[in-house]
Formats: C-alpha cells, structure tokens, sequence
C-alpha cells in the first residue's frame, strides 16, 4: 500500500463507552499521525453533542471518515443499535463522508470451536448479536453507493465482562465440559486496536476495505489463562447450561491489510496496563 500523506478526519460516535474511552487513553499517550478525531456522544462533554436516536446531526467536516462506536452493549434497549443507523447515514451522506465503518461484534456469528469467517452466514443467538447484525443490514441497505464496513470486532480486553468493569472483588467464571480453562474467545488488546485503526480507516477512506472484516489477534485465547495471568482473585463458578464455550474469529482477511501481534495473556494485560505494542 502507497504511503498516505493526506491528513484524514474521523469522526467517532459513542465518545463515553468503555471502547471509546480506551482509545482516547491510547492516543493521548500515542497520538496517531495525520489523523484529526472529532468525538461525539448524545450527552456533552466530549467535542460534538449528537443523540443519534433523538437530535438533529450537527455540521459533520466534509469528507470524514464516520467511526460508529455508539451502541447498547446490555440491557432491554438492544433495539437502539439498528435504530441509530437512520441518522448515521443521513448524516454522511449530507456531509459527504469518504466512508463508515460500524463497530460491530462476534456476536453476529453462532457460536462454536471453528473460527467464523466473513463469508460465514450469520447466526446470532443472543439479543446483542442480534441487534448489531440488523444494524450492518441497516447501514448497508442505505448506503447509496457510500463505502461501508462492518468490523466484527473480537473480544477487546479493558472493555470485556473480566476486566472491563474495574472491579477487584472476586471472579466466578463459568466451567465448560471438556475445556479445563473454560469459555475460548478471540480477543484484541486495547493498545493493538489503537495502533491498527488508523491504517484501517485510511483504507477505508480509500475504498479499498471489504463491507466485512473480522478484528482480533490470533488465536483465540480460553478465559482462565488470562485470568491467571492478571493474579486477579477468581474461581469457578457453578455449572451454567447457558455459557457459550468457544466463540472465535476468523481472521485471514485482515492479514491482508494490517499485521497485528499474536495473542499472549501477557501481551494482552501489558496493554491493558498501558504498555506499547510495536508499530
């Protein structure tokens, strides 16, 4: 790929979710060249003020790149996520964007031990995935020609259910039959996100990203190594009928674009402590 000299504007939704929060961390500590980040969030405080459910979009800079971090992760509103997708293509579309890239998940996929690949047909189970694939259907239907690309996105370390809640209380994790370190995952660390979507979305504002792509570090990595690792209290819990045991990525396609560091627990939680990964 030609070195991009070009200064490119990305304008990124959901300014206060957990993902957001770690990539203004990262790139306060590292800022990514020739890249200009306009946050916005529905409430103020963090640059552009834009509910995408309920106000108008302000003024967009001409020819962005829209990161569409905003969602609802849990709870009753997972309808929100595909709600949201009106406003956000009416508003590129009005200002011109290059392109939009949805942060969307794993989740989309069924679960299972083999890693699910871009030309997967989707199969969510759970009302998340759910929600996020009608929003990748939604952005696509509206695109009108506008590139879009939907980053099914693995397991990001700091913004997860083991450590991105802050706690230090003790940890029950669920047992899977037959795996001794309980529930596999494809994970991506949060310094590795940081240092790699800036190349993502350059390739994005060129046209030359596919409408899907898996994001995540290989190979998938089972729960209870990383939890041994962090020397965080923790134990099993009781058997739960409901844990989902293996849900991993595919990610042979993104190799195609950016390299990023194989999966380690201790490259992983160096991340999450603020340690570099190589550029």
């Amino acid at each position: 790929m030609p070195a991009q000299t070009d200064r490119l504007t990305v304008v990124i939704t959901g300014a206060n979710g957990r993902v957001a929060g770690l990539l203004r961390q990262a790139w306060s500590d590292r800022p990514p060249r020739r890249l200009s980040v306009l946050w916005s969030a529905r409430c103020p405080g963090h640059g552009l003020h834009w509910d995408l459910l309920s106000a108008p979009a302000p003024a967009l800079p001409r020819g962005s790149v829209i990161l569409h971090l905003a969602g609802v992760v849990r709870g009753a509103d997972m309808a929100a996520n595909p709600r949201m997708i009106p406003a956000l293509m009416s508003a590129a579309h009005a200002s011109g964007a290059a392109a939009v890239v949805l942060a969307s998940t794993v989740a989309v996929y069924a679960p299972g031990p083999l890693p699910a690949a871009e030309d997967q047909t989707p199969a969510p189970v759970s009302a998340y995935g759910v929600s996020k694939l009608e929003a990748e259907e939604a952005a696509f239907a509206a695109s009108g020609g506008l590139p879009v690309t939907a980053l099914r996105i693995g397991n990001v370390l700091g913004a997860d259910a083991l450590f991105g809640l802050g706690g230090t209380a003790p940890l029950r994790l669920d047992p899977v039959p037959g795996q001794v370190d309980g529930p596999l995952r494809s994970w991506i660390g949060p310094q590795t996100l940081a240092l790699c979507l800036p190349a993502l979305l350059r390739l994005a504002a060129a046209g030359q990203l596919p409408p899907l792509l898996n994001l995540a570090q290989h190979p998938p990595l089972p729960m209870a190594a990383l939890l041994r690792a962090s020397g965080r209290v923790w134990d099993w819990g009781a058997p739960n009928p409901a844990v989902v045991a293996a849900h991993v990525l595919n990610t042979e396609r993104l190799a195609r674009w950016v390299r990023l560091p194989p999966a380690t627990p201790a490259g992983l939680l160096a991340e999450l402590s603020g340690q570099e990964v190589a550029a």
